[in-house]
């Protein structure tokens, strides 16, 4: 049987899926999840009895294993990709083999299940995606690709929404555009901003591998108790922070900003160093979240994904000494002949907007980082029409915080313009 034929053969099984999942109960969440193409990282069990016991997950473990390899590597990019996502959503055989074959971002430059949101993002050629805005309904939805296609099939990556308040600006960041929820299993993270919109401080769903978790004296649930599922984990763990320059005299230029990644060291960007890489999202659907942990005591405490929520969030810190990387944007020169200021974003930006920048790291004399390395662009996002704008980045930062960076240039900075 030919390999077309194969994943032909893939594709009406997941139809089929598709069309089980709509009888309600449990299988209504597998089929909403599944619009993006991305499958979730723990298939449902209710699914798994009937597809378990269908000719396919009875193959040769070699011959499977061979059938998933040539698939991986043949569909490199969306929306030919989700290919790969059919293999892992055939049964359980299926699905463990392809999460072995499946690389990180950071080792093949590609994006295939949810977790790799949260994973950095490849050392050379960065991952380039772009943003759609939504002004009527206040949403923002990143995709991954180029430029917007017209036939619409760009990958969904993450969408956020903006929701304003008498104190401060949130943007709720999902895995879906339709499920802005903090109680619901697509809700990965915010991003909240202070009064003046001069400092945003960025909240992750769950805290990186091998992360400190430092808990504030105070402590509450922020859902009761009956309304959120308990296989839910619905935490908020400050993660980074974005700050602007005030400028209420439009001295300085254009605006100036500095992020400062808590979950990341500053050794990461050195040779050798390494970033938080998470493996899977915290929300299990086996037997994680069966039976409540308790919760550890203590200001410096490794917490559980599974933690009771907090009123104030806690502040996350990689395990170990270190200084934590900090990112500034790149400083534009003048153009005498445009009369304006100016980047080089290499074509992937071309509209003039004072929410362009781009981003490199932070370097001080002490730290043990090249020339090259300091001058490589981490993060760049720019203005290319009306509502759309292009987002670059590359490890050590993920998807996730490169879109919440990203995020804060939209919020309205009366102080800083």
């Amino acid at each position: 049987m030919s390999l077309k034929s194969i994943v032909r053969e893939l594709r009406e099984m997941k139809d089929g899926m598709g069309s089980m999942s709509r009888r309600g109960g449990d299988r209504k969440y597998w089929h909403r999840k599944t619009r993006s193409h991305i499958a979730p990282d723990q298939t449902p069990l209710p699914l798994l009895e009937p597809i378990q016991q269908g000719r396919w997950s009875n193959l040769p473990p070699e011959l499977l294993l061979d059938i998933i390899r040539r698939v991986e590597e043949s569909e490199t990019s969306w929306p030919a990709r989700k290919a790969v996502v059919y293999c892992a959503s055939v049964c359980r055989s299926w699905r463990v083999i392809t999460r072995e074959i499946v690389k990180t971002p950071e080792q093949c430059g590609r994006l295939t299940f949810p977790i790799s949101l949260k994973q950095p993002g490849p050392r050379e050629s960065p991952i380039q995606c772009f943003i759609r805005r939504d002004r009527a309904s206040s949403t923002y939805f990143l995709f991954c690709g180029l430029v917007p296609s017209e036939d619409e099939s760009e990958k969904l990556l993450l969408a956020a929404k903006k929701i304003r308040r008498a104190t401060s600006t949130d943007f709720v960041i999902s895995l879906v555009g339709d499920d802005f929820s903090r109680a619901s299993s697509a809700y990965v993270g915010k991003l909240r901003s202070n009064f003046l919109g001069t400092k945003f401080t960025i909240y992750d769903s769950q805290p990186p591998c091998e992360a400190t978790v430092q808990l504030n004296s105070r402590s509450s649930r922020r859902f009761h108790s009956k309304q959120v599922s308990p296989r839910v984990p619905a935490c908020n763990y400050s993660v980074g922070t974005v700050s602007y320059e005030v400028n209420v005299l439009r001295t300085r230029g254009p605006r100036r900003m500095n992020c400062a990644m808590h979950t990341i060291l500053m050794s990461s960007i050195e040779e050798g160093g390494t970033a938080p890489t998470p493996t899977s999202f915290p929300h299990s659907f086996d037997e994680q979240f069966s039976s409540p942990l308790p919760v550890p005591k203590g200001k410096d405490s490794i917490i559980d994904f599974s933690s009771t929520t907090l009123s104030e969030p806690p502040v996350v810190s990689v395990r170990g000494s270190g200084e934590p990387l900090v990112l500034k944007n790149k400083a534009p020169r003048w153009h005498e002949q445009l009369q304006c200021w100016c980047l080089n974003f290499r074509g992937r930006v071309t509209v003039a907007s004072v929410k362009n920048f781009q981003l490199v790291a932070a370097v001080g004399p002490s730290h043990n980082v090249s020339a090259a390395e300091q001058e490589k662009v981490i993060l760049q996002f720019g203005k290319i029409g009306k509502d759309i704008f292009t987002m670059d980045y590359r490890y050590p930062l993920s998807a996730f915080q490169a879109f919440a960076i990203c995020l804060s240039s939209f919020d309205t900075k009366p102080v800083c313009e």
